[in-house]
């Protein structure tokens, strides 16, 4: 599902125009994506968790050259499913 299929279902269900369904979900990627950059989780209760995980350093191949890269410590962003959801996925 992309962004529009998104809005245009929750402006179906709700009754709302399309255009502030798009401000509302805009607002909530911006929230979520300007919390995370802080370095502060998301938790959505009943959904699911945006949390921030660090993967450790590691020594890569770079097989095209046949050479070793080290590849340093960094975080990435990752979504957890909240019990309840991940079930009904199952």
């Amino acid at each position: 599902m992309t962004k529009a299929e998104l809005i245009n279902e929750i402006a179906i269900s709700t009754g709302f125009d399309k255009k502030t369904i798009g401000v509302v979900v805009e607002e909530m990627m911006k929230t979520v994506k300007t919390t995370m950059v802080n370095g502060e989780n998301v938790y959505l209760r009943g959904f699911g968790s945006f949390i921030i995980k660090t993967r450790k350093a590691k020594v890569a191949r770079n097989i095209s050259k046949n050479t070793t890269v080290r590849v340093p410590e960094h975080k990435i962003a990752a979504f957890k499913a909240a019990d309840e959801f991940a079930e009904q996925i199952r």
